[in-house]
């Protein structure tokens, strides 16, 4: 049985949401996903249906949301349905929905020097073997500043300063650049590369993408056959 996507775009169009979207969806397609897309906020508003998906795909900037459908969202992600996406669709989608901010991970602030930064994405050896067998590679895009949850595991991270500005008076840091978080049942991913759908296109970036969907994914079938197993031996108990 094959697994269910959807992916939902919109907001400013100067992400591309819509290119980045039909990026996604081949890459689930590949992987045998059937794929819903839309560029409607609506499609959240049937939180059952939500329930009945593998994967939920976010690609909607700076825009406004009906808290019920963050609910939805939340509900269907804490039962085992798999929350992934990227960049500004994804950790710059609400910046008033702070529920939205706590699922996924953290929130953009700032690009300091805008498009064009040259920078390296490293990654980061930790227990998650997700980006296992990859190496670091350099970017010339937007390089995300973010505040994130310390609950999230990283699993790749950029270093600040890169361009001059009034955050360099600080020491170096490591900006988390791709994580995963828990919610409920439910798996979260998230990479802050795809200012623009040719980054999403870089293979590196491709195979970032393509592994987060998988493991995201993978959990809803996993608490499905637990539910079923639970009912099959409580099933037995009532016919003795």
């Amino acid at each position: 049985m094959s697994k269910k996507a959807l992916i939902v775009w919109g907001g400013w169009d100067g992400h591309e949401p819509e290119q980045i979207a039909g990026l996604f969806q081949e890459i689930l397609e590949g992987e045998n996903f059937e794929v819903e897309v839309s560029n409607s906020l609506d499609s959240y508003a049937d939180g059952e249906k939500l329930k009945t998906l593998d994967l939920i795909i976010p690609h909607w900037t700076m825009g406004k949301i009906e808290n019920s459908y963050v609910c939805n969202i939340s509900e269907a992600v804490i039962s085992g349905v798999g929350l992934a996406g990227c960049h500004g669709g994804m950790c710059d989608s609400f910046r008033n929905d702070v529920d939205w901010q706590f699922m996924t991970g953290g929130n953009w602030v700032a690009h300091p020097g805008n498009d064009g930064v040259e920078y390296m994405v490293n990654i980061k050896h930790s227990s998650s073997p997700l980006l296992e067998g990859m190496s670091d590679f350099k970017v010339v895009s937007e390089q995300y500043y973010l505040h994130v949850d310390p609950a999230v595991e990283v699993l790749a991270t950029t270093r600040f300063p890169v361009v001059e500005g009034p955050h360099s008076a600080n020491k170096a840091v490591d900006m988390p650049v791709v994580w995963t978080k828990r919610w409920g049942e439910g798996r979260v991913f998230y990479s802050s590369l795809g200012h623009h759908a040719d980054i999403i296109a870089m293979p590196e970036v491709t195979e970032i993408m393509r592994r987060g969907f998988l493991w995201a994914a993978e959990r809803k079938r996993f608490v499905d056959e637990s539910i079923a197993k639970v009912k099959f031996y409580s099933g037995m108990g009532d016919s003795q």
